[in-house]
């Protein structure tokens, strides 16, 4: 069975021979090229050129054209910092500095960088005719926190009909770049809105639900398949995101699969995920990665389960890892041999924070995925760093991302388990939710008071 056709299938939920594989390959074929991302992400050429290289390397059964959640936001204004190693950052927000909404307008083919994907998308359907071409629209949810920065979570309470109007048109955006991409060639359009992670069950019924529901239905009418990308601990929301009726949806390792393999098929849903990205794929080696794909793949099944990695591929991810997977996922010999096979377990140092603290002012730990390419993670940062300026020195606030090793240790150190999460002094303050800048300022109060009870 041919990778389009094997997609179809697994997001039908029939029963598959095998198992379909979906590297999320994004500026990670910026590596294979040798070139900076920001070359990469600015060239129809490259991306073909990436692309094809990475399908050469992985044999998967559909990728990503792209994976970048700030084209939308881009052509509608929003600054970007761009990077060598990540995708670019979204730094201003347009309704934060005076811009009205109603002077916003869907994006047209010429605004930013939008054409240039849509025409990678119709070579590259050219060029794999048999491969599952996955086309990525930024959810409306996400986009309107690109528009309005973190505000987005106060204006919820103060001001809802706001916050309604302004979904509406991130939908209608996130619906326009749905069908470029469809007609321009793509089998899946992924809806991917990390943000969602971050509101609670109602909030996202209310402020989520009605918005993805549409897309996804237009995107059925369309002929083509859906499917719904959330990263972070959105455990809560997992029933809520199949009641949008995509054909899948796609988590990370925050998120048991288990759990969301019973809550997807229960719901009619195919479901996606969720190798390690970096434990295993970034910083692991290629028997860890086996393994890790492997466990996902017992537990998955061959019934409407997709094996990917929990997010876009880290650029530095090394080939022989990602080759590691493929080679698995395409012999069934091996995986009976690894799994009659001992595990070698690998031990990670953990740092001595005997130095770390200090008896004066507020450590603030921020363990995220990696601020300069996760959007969470983006604004959770923001936040803690936004809180701590009105303290000026008597708080320290540092991110540690786990794409580097020493980010996976001060994550184990402190007893993290989901991303992102803000530290204070050893204590988890703020886990996997994006608190109001009140909130943070009111624990950093309440810390250096105890220092200071503490002295005294």
């Amino acid at each position: 069975m041919r990778g389009r056709e094997l997609i179809r299938s697994a997001f039908s939920r029939e029963q598959v021979d095998r198992i379909p594989w979906v590297p999320f390959v994004g500026v990670h074929a910026a590596q294979l090229l040798g070139i900076t991302a920001r070359e990469y992400l600015q060239s129809a050429d490259h991306i073909v050129g990436g692309v094809g290289r990475a399908v050469e390397r992985y044999s998967p059964d559909g990728i990503p054209v792209v994976f970048d959640l700030q084209i939308e936001a881009e052509a509608l204004g929003c600054q970007l910092v761009w990077g060598d190693d990540n995708p670019p950052a979204v730094v201003s927000h347009p309704l934060l500095e005076g811009v009205q909404l109603d002077c916003l307008k869907i994006p047209d083919i010429d605004d930013g960088r939008i054409d240039l994907v849509m025409q990678a998308t119709m070579r590259l359907r050219e060029k794999h005719p048999e491969l599952a071409l996955y086309g990525l629209v930024t959810g409306p949810f996400t986009l309107a926190l690109h528009l309005m920065g973190t505000d987005i979570f106060m204006q919820i309470m103060l001001d809802p009909a706001q916050i309604h109007q302004l979904l509406r048109f991130t939908t209608d955006v996130a619906g326009s770049m749905a069908k470029r991409y469809i007609e321009a060639g793509a089998d899946v359009i992924a809806v991917v809105d990390p943000m969602t992670s971050q509101i609670d069950p109602m909030s996202f019924e209310t402020f989520v639900t009605p918005y993805v529901t549409e897309i996804n239905q237009d995107i059925r009418q369309a002929g083509a398949l859906s499917s719904f990308f959330v990263c972070g601990n959105a455990r809560q929301n997992i029933e809520a995101m199949c009641r949008t009726k995509p054909d899948n949806i796609s988590i990370d390792e925050n998120i048991p699969l288990d759990f969301v393999r019973d809550t997807a098929l229960a719901h009619d849903v195919s479901f996606g995920g969720n190798i390690k990205l970096t434990v295993a794929l970034l910083l692991g080696d290629e028997d860890t990665c086996r393994r890790d794909a492997l466990e996902c793949m017992d537990m998955g099944g061959r019934k409407g389960f997709v094996l990917a990695p929990g997010c876009d591929l880290a650029m530095a991810t090394p080939v022989e890892n990602l080759v590691a997977v493929a080679e698995l996922v395409h012999d069934e010999d091996l995986q009976g041999e690894l799994r009659a096979s001992e595990a070698v377990t690998v031990d990670i140092e953990l740092p001595d924070l005997s130095g770390h603290w200090d008896e004066d002012r507020v450590v603030i730990d921020v363990i995220t995925l990696d601020s300069s390419s996760c959007a969470p993670c983006q604004y959770m940062v923001n936040a803690a760093q936004r809180a701590a300026e009105p303290f000026e020195d008597r708080v320290i606030c540092q991110e540690h991302p786990i794409k580097r090793t020493e980010g996976v240790q001060m994550m184990m150190a402190l007893g993290v388990r989901n991303l992102p999460t803000i530290v204070m002094d050893g204590d988890i303050e703020f886990a996997s939710r994006i608190p109001p800048i009140s909130d943070i300022e009111r624990k950093i109060g309440e810390h250096l008071a105890a220092k200071a009870k503490g002295a005294a």
